[in-house]
């Protein structure tokens, strides 16, 4: 849990008070955000799933920070891509709060979340996510004059080799998928490719957070009955029983 929590303890925090989810990847986290601030953030990377750690750390962070259910103004949560059992454990828990509290839902796409952690450059950014089955999740994004950030292509999955065919301008990669594609990448692309560090490559909560606060202006809500994630490419349970209509999907075989 980041020190900001010890001094945020007992004092009124600014509104809108976001709760944000972030399950997409292996480094799952929850955060509490207000304007310009990150009062707290929990970030852990283990082997234990979401489902085993995301609600404890939930209690946790509240308790550390003084915050109570009651105090917030909404959920944020990071739709994805990303793994597909981490998604709809991040998902399911916060449509499950938001219907418990009458709290509005908020939903952040993980590569806009990843793009957004590289503030200070006119240059290219892709953020890339280890798909597995050898592709990546990707888009493109460059910042506009005033330096808002603009995302300029679909949400893709697709191979590496494929996405580097694409590119002609210097680019910054950023995101876990640099750790298994960066080498291929750098041989197609050469010194026109940079690359984020590692301490980069998850998204955050914070940033899910930060990033939810411009939709809580806007009332850019999701209807909690009928949100669903940002899967991009279809699960291999999916693309078996496309195969197979009378085949019954095993509830573990989506994960990626």
């Amino acid at each position: 849990m980041t020190a900001q929590a010890r001094g945020a303890k007992n004092q009124p925090p600014a509104k809108p008070l976001l709760l944000a989810l972030e399950t997409s990847g292996p480094c799952g986290g929850i955060a509490l955000v207000t304007p310009g601030r990150c009062l707290a953030e929990y970030s852990l990377n283990s082997p234990l799933t979401h489902s085993r750690r995301l609600l404890a750390g939930l209690q946790d962070l509240l308790h550390a920070t003084g915050v109570t259910l009651g105090d917030l103004d909404g959920l944020a949560v990071s739709l994805g891509p990303g793994s597909f059992t981490g998604l709809r454990i991040g998902l399911g828990t916060a449509k499950g709060l938001a219907m418990a509290t009458g709290l509005p839902l908020l939903g952040i796409p993980t590569l806009d979340s990843l793009a957004a952690q590289l503030p200070f450059t006119s240059e290219l950014i892709c953020p890339i996510i280890d798909a597995r089955k050898k592709e990546v999740f990707a888009a493109l994004y460059q910042r506009q004059p005033g330096g808002k950030l603009q995302r300029i292509t679909d949400y893709l999955a697709i191979a590496p080799a494929r996405l580097a065919e694409r590119l002609h301008a210097p680019t910054i990669f950023i995101g876990d998928g640099i750790l298994a594609y960066q080498d291929l990448l750098y041989a197609k692309l050469g010194n026109t490719a940079a690359f984020a560090p590692t301490t980069l490559c998850f998204a955050r909560a914070a940033g899910i957070g930060m990033l939810a606060l411009d939709q809580w202006q806007a009332k850019n809500f999701m209807d909690p009955s009928r949100a669903i994630p940002l899967y991009v490419r279809a699960s291999e349970a999916e693309v078996n029983l496309r195969k197979n209509p009378e085949a019954e999907i095993d509830p573990g075989s989506g994960t990626i």
